[in-house]
C-alpha cells in the first residue's frame, strides 16, 4: 500500500472539503448565514432602545431599565408617569400584523403578508408564522396585566426610530408622558378636594343664596 505525503494528504482533504461545501444548496447556506444573523440580535441595550434612552434622558425624564418585577420586563419604566415603555423589533413583534380573528375569514399567513413592516424570511415560513404570532399574544397579555396594575404601556416600534422619523416620534413619547401626568396629577387634585371639603347635601327648609 502507497503511503501519501503530508502534502498529498493535505491536498486529498482539501478536494474533499470543495466536495462537500459544493453539496451544500444555496438554500441551506442562507439559512446558515440568517440563523448566524438572528444569533447575534441581543434583547438588551439594541440601537433603537439606546435612542430611546438618551432621547428622553435629554428631556428630564428619568426611568428604570428592564423592571424585572413587572409582567414583561419592560425596557423603560418611568414611576412618576405610572407608564412602561417597550421598544419593539418590527420583525420578532410583528409589526402591521393584526392577531387573526377567525370570525373574518383570514388567516395569520395572510395579515403577515399583508404586513409591509415585518418581512418573513421564504424558508421555513410555517415556524416564523408561529413564532410571531406567539410573540405578540404574549405582548397582548403581559400589557393587559400591566393595565390591570394601574400602568400605563407605550410601545415605540424599530421603524418610528430612523434618522428622519426619530426626532417626531420621541417629542410624541414626551408629549404622551406629560399628558398622563397631568391627567394623573388632576385626578388626585379632585380626590384631594373632595375629602377636604365634601359636598352636603342641601336643606330644601333653607332658603337659597342669591346669586351675584
Amino acid at each position: 500500500m502507497d503511503k501519501l505525503s503530508p502534502q498529498q494528504r493535505h491536498s486529498k482533504a482539501a478536494i474533499k472539503k470543495e466536495q462537500s461545501d459544493a453539496s451544500i444548496s444555496s438554500a441551506e447556506r442562507e439559512q446558515a448565514r440568517r440563523s448566524a444573523n438572528m444569533a447575534a440580535i441581543h434583547s438588551k441595550d439594541t440601537k433603537p432602545e439606546m435612542v430611546v434612552r438618551r432621547g428622553l434622558w435629554s428631556r428630564g425624564f428619568r426611568y428604570r431599565l428592564n423592571h424585572k418585577r413587572l409582567p414583561g420586563h419592560p425596557d423603560l419604566v418611568l414611576r412618576k408617569y405610572r407608564t412602561c415603555i417597550f421598544v419593539n423589533g418590527c420583525f420578532w413583534h410583528g409589526h402591521g400584523v393584526a392577531l387573526p380573528q377567525m370570525s373574518d375569514g383570514r388567516s395569520q399567513m395572510e395579515d403577515i403578508e399583508n404586513s409591509t413592516c415585518c418581512k418573513i424570511p421564504k424558508t421555513n415560513r410555517e415556524f416564523w408564522v408561529a413564532k410571531i404570532r406567539r410573540n405578540k399574544e404574549r405582548d397582548r397579555e403581559e400589557q393587559r396585566k400591566l393595565a390591570q396594575m394601574g400602568w400605563h404601556c407605550i410601545t415605540v416600534w424599530e421603524c418610528e426610530l430612523t434618522p428622519k422619523k426619530r426626532e417626531e416620534t420621541l417629542e410624541s413619547i414626551a408629549f404622551t408622558l406629560n399628558h398622563i401626568w397631568l391627567q394623573d396629577w388632576g385626578c388626585k387634585t379632585e380626590d384631594a378636594r373632595r375629602k377636604m371639603w365634601p359636598q352636603q347635601e342641601e336643606d330644601p327648609q333653607m332658603p337659597m343664596a342669591a346669586e351675584e
